[in-house]
């Protein structure tokens, strides 16, 4: 009960529940991002308020990724999802892949380069940002 109380929580069920889902939180592999994009604060707020950890961070104004880099990640995995606006677009890399071109048309912002935010979990890259598409996405 005293690790309960010092914790701001009213038993010890709370303190071990609280426990538990900290041990549990999920984690993101990846996320490229830029500090001054609405987008991506508006993602990383979700990730935070949801106690989603960032394993690794990329800075999209530093680390820039052109159309054949975009591909490329692209290439990596088995899903796509891409928000824009309210739609959103699922790609499936491994069965029915779409072409460079279209492909491209939804990875790239109007700098030719990858859209940011940008967040990878295992085999799945979701681009854009939409907070009933990243509930399913990560499953919070």
């Amino acid at each position: 009960m005293i690790a309960a109380a010092a914790c701001g929580l009213a038993t010890t069920q709370d303190y071990y529940n609280h426990r538990l889902r900290n041990v549990m939180s999920s984690s993101v592999d990846w996320m490229y991002n830029r500090k001054s994009c609405v987008t991506c604060q508006r993602a990383r707020a979700y990730l935070d308020k949801h106690e989603v950890q960032v394993k690794e961070w990329a800075n999209a104004q530093k680390d820039r990724r052109d159309r054949d880099a975009a591909l490329e990640l692209a290439r990596t995995v088995n899903t796509i999802i891409v928000a824009r606006r309210d739609k959103i677009a699922t790609f499936d890399m491994k069965k029915n892949p779409p072409d460079d071109d279209t492909l491209a048309s939804y990875l790239l912002g109007p700098t030719g380069n990858l859209r940011a935010p940008t967040v990878r979990k295992g085999k799945t890259l979701f681009v854009g940002f939409n907070p009933e598409g990243y509930q399913e996405f990560l499953g919070k």
